[in-house]
């Protein structure tokens, strides 16, 4: 795997791990994954919540949480760290100041086009801005009006494929259609980003997601075009994954049937791990009966059957009673678990041994 830069940065291992709200990838696991050459995501969704012993204010928390973790990651590690926001969120304007401000170096934006990003940034900000897409129209929206308003272009992109965890870029009919699966979808967006390097001499590298879970998936997607790849599944069962022994567990015990797509209250189908919160969800034995953090703009609780964030946060403490685990689809894979140098040298000895 060659390095690869991203604006001014350079990445020695071309891995990004993925940010996996609420509360999976924090400081622990981001700072443990920048000490092995990758990047290091830290997710902003949720921590209002996290954080809530700072203040009963979700967005104050939210802001003084984010201040935390990236302060926390700084202390262990001379890496790089990036953290996730989801355009999505209430608070999203909130975290991407704080993430500039506390100088990450990276933002990692999606769930929504994040066409006014770059407004963000001031003349003295080193943070570099990595929207998360699904198509190469998107690309080509989010270049255009970039380069028109700003005058600005993505330092990269990541492109989530069908079989990512969490909520996904598709409609549900589109998850299992070919056209739409990782391998099209790489090389569409690559021939697109080419005209963007041609014309201004700029490079922007892909990172492709979704699906990818050994150094052999990593080869055969960056044959295809990829200049390296976003994981995050992979890195759940690992000591440093900031979630509870339980959310970890719940990989292990996994089995293929398990992994299923569930309509999430936020208006978008996501994968998910089977369990007793999903069925009652089914049976329609769930519903919120309020909204206390108003924490996704398409969330609306008068139709929602739950609370996503609640939900999430009780999965990430081991209470699948009252939560779910968002997963990849090969979760299932999952066996044991790992240090993170053990993931990375498994992906590098893996990428080195496939033909």
């Amino acid at each position: 795997m060659n390095p690869v830069k991203i604006g001014n940065l350079a990445i020695a291992v071309p891995i990004i791990q993925g940010g996996m709200g609420v509360g999976i990838s924090l400081s622990g696991l981001a700072s443990a994954i920048a000490n092995e050459g990758g990047v290091g995501v830290i997710s902003s969704a949720g921590l209002g919540l996290l954080y809530r012993d700072i203040s009963e204010n979700y967005l104050e928390a939210s802001i003084n949480g984010l201040k935390a973790e990236i302060r926390k990651a700084r202390e262990k590690t001379l890496g790089v760290i990036g953290v996730n926001v989801m355009v999505a969120m209430t608070n999203f304007v909130d975290m991407i100041k704080t993430s500039i401000s506390e100088k990450a170096d990276i933002i990692f934006a999606g769930a929504g086009l994040p066409l006014d990003l770059p407004s963000f940034l001031k003349k003295d900000s080193v943070t570099k801005l990595v929207p998360i897409i699904s198509s190469a129209r998107a690309a080509r929206i989010i270049c255009e009006k970039w380069k028109s308003n700003y005058d600005y272009l993505p330092d990269a992109f990541v492109v989530e494929g069908p079989k990512a965890g969490g909520h996904l870029g598709f409609k549900t009919e589109q998850i299992m259609d070919d056209d739409f699966r990782l391998e099209k979808l790489v090389p569409e967006i690559v021939n697109e980003l080419k005209q963007y390097k041609e014309k201004y001499n700029k490079p922007i590298p892909l990172f492709a997601a979704g699906g990818i879970y050994t150094g052999g998936d990593i080869k055969r997607i960056m044959e295809l075009g990829a200049s390296g790849v976003q994981m995050g599944t992979r890195f759940v069962t690992t000591y440093e994954c900031d979630a509870s022994d339980g959310f970890k567990q719940a990989y292990i015990n996994a089995v293929e049937k398990d992994i299923e797509i569930i309509k999430s209250p936020v208006g978008m189908p996501g994968r998910a791990i089977f369990s007793n919160f999903i069925q009652k969800v089914k049976e329609g034995r769930k519903q919120p009966k309020k909204c206390p953090f108003k924490c996704i703009k398409t969330c609306d609780i008068s139709s929602s059957p739950y609370c996503i964030i609640t939900a999430l946060i009780n999965a990430l403490k081991g209470n699948f009673e009252n939560g779910f685990a968002f997963a990849g689809s090969n979760a299932f894979r999952a066996t044991k678990i790992s240090s993170v140098k053990e993931i990375f040298q498994s992906l590098l000895k893996e990428y080195k041994g496939c033909k």
